[in-house]
């Protein structure tokens, strides 16, 4: 179920949805740290060149004492602080403030200075970032003015892990959300398919449940439920029409038959020639056949109760069906073998079961030729039961094997050997009211039809 669910087109797209929508939150969140980040950058400068600017003013009016005294009464107020100051002579001697040597990084084209501030912190055993800007006074004095960036380092870092946090708690939230969301919509969408799969087995009758919350599922579902009450009507329609012939013509047919079986009788007592009326007898023998086989599949294919299906032994029943055919495979000195190696039960109508086999069997032996070989096997693979009837006869071939499933279809397009073209299509009646499944294989030579289908039981043939 999981495996189904992340291989959903639902999935698929709320991840999609949930991959844009992180993507977007990430840009978001790194223009808000962009923004804030640089916003406080260009506070620390600003503060650091109105320092600069009051200590160039101080040292204008009051000289190098005034500025002197102004270093040293700021630097008692906060001797803890994030200030830096520092003045020196030409040859960086140091004259007032709290760093004890000009810092050896060289300054950027701007004035600017990055250094690392060694013994900094509460207890005077970290390294710190600093930032400052160098200026010089009249007299050639050198002064530095900076503050200690530790703070506003650790407030950008704490800034960024809570913008990461934000993005993963978001992409957790959106994974949930379209987790739960692929699910609500593959339980509508998988209601949808098992809906679908009742009526592709036979059951016109079902419905696609709907909520009448008026989303698109439920307008789909309206939709479908209408196409599908049409689409019932209008096989109702033919199936009624195609059954009203088959009863309407039958019933004649039958007539004629016998009267063409009096018409026998009264030519053989009168010594006539009874040729003509046996070929008479014979055609509406096939078109009774013919019709009677329409209303068994129609019969088939309308079954909606199994009132009929009993828990069956397909070895027994294939045993029966051998039995049946043995003498017509003798005739064209076939040799016919049958194989069950395991005892395989199903719940199904025996009667209907039987008429599919000899059906099969029946075109086995009809188009496989003289000293030919037919191999009927019973088997169990992966939980189903498997039926295997190969024949080496001429096969069908690739691109005309579904078909052959066809009412009245026929490989042979002149329809000069005798057959109406419905065996086959009854036996894909029978398998779809049992659920099973039919594939055509290239037996090399011949072909293999291979029956695939749900078991109750299995036992081996050796156990009582």
């Amino acid at each position: 179920m999981q495996h189904r669910l992340l291989r959903s087109f639902s999935f698929r797209l709320a991840f999609t949805y949930m991959t844009l929508f992180g993507a977007s939150v990430l840009l978001l969140l790194w223009f808000i740290y962009w923004s804030t980040a640089a916003y406080m950058s260009r506070q620390a400068d600003a503060t650091i060149a109105a320092e600069i600017t009051g200590l160039a003013e101080r040292y204008d009016m009051d000289g190098l004492g005034g500025l002197i005294e102004v270093i040293n009464e700021r630097l008692s107020r906060k001797p803890t602080g994030s200030s830096i100051y520092l003045l020196t002579t030409a040859i960086n001697t140091r004259i007032a403030g709290n760093l004890n040597r000009w810092p050896a990084t060289p300054a950027g084209k701007d004035g600017w200075l990055n250094f690392r501030l060694e013994n900094a912190g509460h207890n005077k055993k970290e390294i710190h970032l600093a930032r400052a800007r160098s200026f010089t006074l009249t007299g050639n004095f050198h002064l530095l003015v900076g503050r200690d960036i530790y703070e506003l380092e650790e407030t950008q870092q704490r800034i960024i892990r809570t913008l990461i946090v934000g993005f993963a708690i978001t992409l957790v939230l959106g994974g949930v959300g379209g987790f739960v969301l692929s699910r609500r919509v593959m339980k509508r969408l998988e209601a949808i398919n098992t809906t679908s799969r009742e009526i592709i087995n036979g059951d016109l009758s079902r419905r696609i449940m709907m909520q009448h919350s008026g989303d698109e599922f439920d307008s789909l579902a309206g939709n479908l439920n209408t196409m599908l009450d049409r689409i019932e009507e209008l096989m109702e329609g033919v199936r009624r029409v195609s059954d009203s012939i088959a009863h309407d013509l039958r019933t004649p047919l039958a007539r004629l038959r016998n009267r063409l079986e009096l018409l026998r009788t009264e030519q053989e007592k009168t010594r006539q020639d009874p040729t003509l009326t046996e070929q008479a007898m014979n055609d509406a023998d096939g078109l009774l056949k013919t019709f009677n086989a329409l209303l068994r599949i129609a019969r088939i294919e309308t079954r909606q109760h199994r009132e009929a299906f009993s828990e069956t032994d397909m070895g027994a029943l294939l045993h029966d069906v051998v039995e049946l055919y043995e003498p017509l495979a003798e005739e064209k000195d076939q040799s016919l073998r049958l194989q069950v190696d395991t005892s395989v039960y199903m719940q199904g109508d025996r009667d209907l079961l039987f008429q599919a086999m000899t059906n099969l069997l029946d075109n086995a032996i009809k188009y496989t030729p003289q000293q030919g070989q037919i191999d009927i096997t019973l088997g169990q693979q992966a939980g189903c039961g498997v039926i295997s009837i190969a024949d080496s006869g001429p096969g069908i071939p690739e691109d005309e094997r579904q078909s052959v499933f066809q009412r009245f279809y026929r490989l042979e397009k002149s329809r000069t050997t005798p057959g109406s073209g419905l065996g086959l299509s009854l036996v894909a009646a029978v398998a779809g009211i049992h659920g099973m499944t039919l594939k055509l294989e290239d037996n090399q030579p011949g072909l293999r039809v291979r029956c695939e289908f749900p078991i109750t039981r299995a036992t081996n043939i050796n156990e009582s």
